[in-house]
């Protein structure tokens, strides 16, 4: 990267030698040269930038690659550990404890299915991948069953959604520390109230500052058609609230 800009740099400049020569009377020649010069950089620089952002796409393919990789890893390793755990309590004729095992597997589904039918692709993709992740912040997501309000954003606003919920989440991750192999819980809520969208971010045990937080929070919202407010001066909770159609 830094070799591409420096030899984009020296051709920039480079087009001082024909003007140099030009300033001093140079040869008529040197006045068609320098269009000709001038082409030359600029195809080296559209060049480079094909290839820079080339680069950049494939990164951020490979990213999205590795991400998803871990996802389903993370999700096949789940499912053993259930199946692991329901075929012993089969096997040992615990058929009680058997049954509670499907009961929290169909609703541990759910919840995936709940989460698959937001309709913002980019927000899917972060919610479900996100135990997949190194992080000593556990999510625990709760979609409403009747919620249809999100179908009523538009694109641009469910970009918007989905960076919001995104930052705010990061901000709760950095914005307070736990001891070393802490683990601390977020319960993250979507639902309908009236006409708006409401996510509502809940921290079990925070150690952190609610103030700096809120301070973070209320910056994410800055520009986007939604508000932030604090359920609780004292505790680290915070609702999104996201005007929707009617």
């Amino acid at each position: 990267m830094r070799f591409g800009k420096s030899i984009m740099a020296a051709a920039v400049i480079s087009i001082v030698i024909p003007l140099v020569f030009i300033y001093r009377g140079g040869s008529w020649i040197w006045y068609m040269i320098l269009p000709l010069w001038i082409l030359a950089v600029l195809f080296l620089g559209y060049a480079q930038i094909r290839r820079s952002t080339s680069r950049h796409h494939d990164a951020v393919v490979r990213s999205l690659e590795q991400t998803a990789i871990r996802t389903l890893n993370h999700h096949r390793h789940d499912w053993m550990n259930d199946l692991q755990i329901l075929y012993g309590y089969i096997k040992l004729g615990k058929s009680d404890k058997a049954v509670q095992c499907v009961e929290r597997i169909k609703e541990q589904m759910a919840v995936e299915s709940k989460i698959a039918k937001l309709g913002i692709p980019s927000l899917i993709f972060y919610l479900q991948s996100f135990r997949s992740t190194s992080s000593n912040l556990e999510l625990d997501v709760h979609v409403d069953d009747q919620m249809t309000l999100i179908n009523n954003l538009s694109q641009e606003e469910g970009a918007n959604l989905a960076l919001a919920v995104i930052q705010t989440i990061r901000a709760y991750q950095y914005s307070s520390k736990s001891s070393r192999g802490e683990s601390r819980k977020l319960f993250l809520s979507l639902y309908e109230e009236g006409s708006e969208l409401i996510v509502r971010f809940e921290e079990e045990g925070s150690l952190g500052d609610p103030e700096l937080l809120r301070q973070q929070i209320y910056n994410v919202v800055q520009g986007k058609k939604m508000k932030a407010e604090q359920i609780d001066p004292t505790q680290a909770s915070f609702e999104l609230r996201v005007p929707c159609g009617a």
